[in-house]
């Protein structure tokens, strides 16, 4: 596998966002450069870009591209005020483009903030460009950090069960749950991983098997409905997940399926660990019931390659994410180090920075 490109999976080149089109794995590797705001929210919608880290920085870069859709800055006060405006808007129809993960409002807010100061509207493009590219960098610091923390966390753990997919495809650098993998094969330690095939996208399957076949790490595709099976079988260590949000009280919304795996995991006596980088905690969320989950189109559960699977009149529901209640959580690696219960204690104080 080339690891230099899936590092860049999401990156920022010659005035461009570049992405990996997540839809065409397994089958197909394909780097596409988006330009435009339209192009950023249609990326996002149809996770062509997927992962809340990821997400975040590719919210970021669409406000810088949404600067320069107004064509060249305009000099003097009614430049800089449009410029402020076309920042404003760009901002607005970004944030709300993925709903559950908090890293695209906070990434995209924060370009907005730190180019609200320029005194014209070419500063306040270079200001906008300059955070962003900061929010990439700090992406991939991050993921380094949380592999470290979460390879000694789990020193004695061998086979780990994930869902989802949270490696070099959702974020800038080595991934979430799966960075802490790719450390400890990196380190020569002995790991195995289970990966859950994670419908109805199947992003266990497609993606995250992808990216450890390519590395050389042994993975073993399980249905979702054989979590339980293998856990009370022996076959899992720990179970080791991604957030796109983590409350206050550390309630915690994953792709939809994580639910189930904590439950399973704590019926089993298995440690259930979260791996979130501080961008991904909202503390204006005082718990779970104040995560909006993002609902997803039917077609997704009723119909697989262009196969039919359910009756048209059959209703579906089909939320994208579920919460994880803080109780059935050992343990989140962070950024900031592992923060453990009571989590309304550790959560503040690594978000204060104590």
């Amino acid at each position: 596998m080339d690891l230099d490109l899936l590092r860049s999976a999401v990156a920022w080149r010659d005035g461009r966002l570049e992405i990996v089109d997540q839809t065409l794995l397994p089958e197909r590797l394909a780097v596409v450069g988006l330009t435009s705001v339209a192009e950023v929210v249609e990326a996002l919608g149809r996770l062509a870009v997927r992962g809340a880290p990821a997400i975040g920085v590719a919210g970021a870069f669409g406000v810088v591209l949404g600067l320069a859709e107004a064509g060249p800055p305009r000099p003097g006060p009614e430049g800089l005020a449009a410029a402020r405006a076309d920042l404003e808007r760009a901002a607005a129809t970004l944030e709300v483009a993925r709903p559950t993960a908090v890293n695209l409002r906070w990434a995209v807010r924060r370009v907005a903030a730190a180019a609200a100061g320029a005194t014209d509207a070419a500063e306040l493009r270079r200001l906008a460009l300059a955070e962003a590219l900061a929010i990439l960098e700090e992406d991939r610091a991050a993921c380094a950090r949380m592999a470290e923390a979460g390879r000694a966390e789990l020193a004695t753990r061998q086979r780990l069960l994930t869902h989802c997919n949270t490696g070099r495809l959702a974020t800038a650098g080595l991934g979430t749950a799966l960075g802490v993998v790719y450390a400890k094969a990196a380190a020569g330690e002995p790991v195995q991983v289970l990966a859950s095939e994670t419908r109805p996208l199947l992003q266990g399957a497609r993606l995250t098997a992808w990216e450890l076949v390519n590395a050389g790490i042994p993975v073993t595709v399980v249905a979702d409905t054989a979590a339980g099976a293998a856990m009370a079988g022996g076959l899992v260590d720990a179970v080791l997940v991604g957030c796109d949000r983590v409350a206050a009280n550390g309630d915690t919304a994953n792709k939809i399926g994580t639910y189930s795996l904590a439950v399973l995991a704590r019926a089993n006596r298995i440690p259930f660990y979260v791996v979130g980088p501080l961008s991904t905690f909202d503390p204006e969320a005082a718990g779970g019931a104040a995560i909006e989950i993002e609902q997803r189109p039917a077609a997704e559960v009723a119909t697989l390659a262009g196969r039919t699977l359910a009756p048209e009149a059959a209703a579906v529901w089909n939320p994208a994410f579920d919460v994880t209640p803080a109780t059935l959580i050992t343990a989140f690696i962070t950024d900031a180090g592992v923060l453990r219960p009571p989590f309304e204690r550790s959560i503040a104080a690594a978000l204060a920075g104590g």
